[in-house]
């Protein structure tokens, strides 16, 4: 069964008439979102330091911002390279400063949010290039931003779990060094929508089978492009070699299934991977901890597997 306080969270937007995505434009669902935020989001904790930086990307630029945790004559720290969910058309650096602060906190390391160019303005493989900057760019400014670039890990949720397991795959054929761990919360792995929970999830909870549609449609360009890697991490010609990962997913999720099939296909390819399910949870519950108790219980999961495997 639903988790209670989620089955209330649905009701009462469905009582509010809170419009589908996928019935919106890019502009204003980006803002519709981020009023959701106050909302459903629990209060941002503090950390040391908080700064933003412009970086360079292909045939453009977008932004970072570093989170630093409030702890004094400990460097180099461990860092996270964090990509925001959002279907890679919303979500940006404020709807998961929230999450990001928390990950800082708990963690104790540093994290790099990363707000990468969106869709339908900048099609795929913009998002893919600008995540890949961000990461060759904290290796390459590890020193001057206090991170051990032995300790990085990257992460993200839904589509940002998408960018992190496709830029992985981009390392390994590039030769350069993987991350120290992959964080996969309920990643987008395959662009088919084929498994069966996209089948029993696709009505009902939050994230609908339109909505995907939309923002497939959105994201892409071209129907080959749902065989590419980088689109569809799950396609890869080999998993083999890929950084260490923790793969969460949820019960009434429509991406469900590619999340396990992902976990399941980097095992067998010999990546130690951990798995966990939320089962009573919808798509995009780890940032709703104001409403939704297992939400903080994941943001806490998570940040202890941080720390278990950037500090051990």
């Amino acid at each position: 069964m639903l988790d209670p306080q989620t089955f209330h969270l649905l009701r009462l937007m469905e009582e509010k008439n809170i419009p589908p995505v996928n019935t919106l434009t890019p502009e204003i669902a980006r803002e519709l979102y981020i009023v959701r935020k106050s909302l459903t989001q629990p209060d941002a904790p503090p950390v040391g330091q908080v700064s933003e930086e412009e970086l360079d990307s292909v045939n453009g630029h977008f932004t970072v911002r570093i989170y630093q945790p409030a702890i004094h004559g400990v460097k180099p720290l461990p860092a996270l390279v964090y990509y925001h969910g959002g279907g890679w058309v919303i979500g940006d650096l404020e709807s998961h400063d929230v999450l990001c602060r928390s990950f800082c906190a708990q963690s104790q390391i540093t994290v790099v949010a990363v707000h990468y160019r969106r869709a339908p303005e900048h099609k795929f493989p913009m998002a893919y290039h600008d995540a890949m900057a961000a990461y060759l760019w904290l290796r390459d400014n590890a020193l001057r931003l206090g991170v051990d670039i032995n300790r990085i890990a990257v992460g993200g949720d839904s589509a940002g779990g998408n960018l992190s397991a496709a830029l992985c795959l981009g390392l390994l054929a590039q030769n350069i060094p993987q991350p120290a761990l992959q964080l996969l919360i309920y990643p987008a792995t395959h662009m088919n929508f084929i498994t069966p929970s996209h089948q029993t999830n696709g009505q009902g909870y939050l994230l609908t089978r339109e909505a995907l549609e939309w923002f497939r449609a959105h994201y892409l360009s071209q129907d080959s492009d749902k065989k590419d890697f980088r689109a569809s991490p799950l396609l890869a010609d080999s998993h083999k070699g890929l950084a260490k990962a923790f793969v969460l997913t949820a019960g009434f999720d429509p991406l469900r299934d590619e999340g396990l099939q992902y976990a399941d296909k980097l095992s067998a390819s010999g990546v130690p991977t951990e798995y966990v399910c939320f089962e009573r949870q919808v798509h995009g519950f780890i940032t709703m901890g104001r409403v939704i108790n297992e939400a903080n219980t994941a943001v806490s999961l998570c940040s202890q597997v941080l720390r278990n495997h950037l500090f051990n």
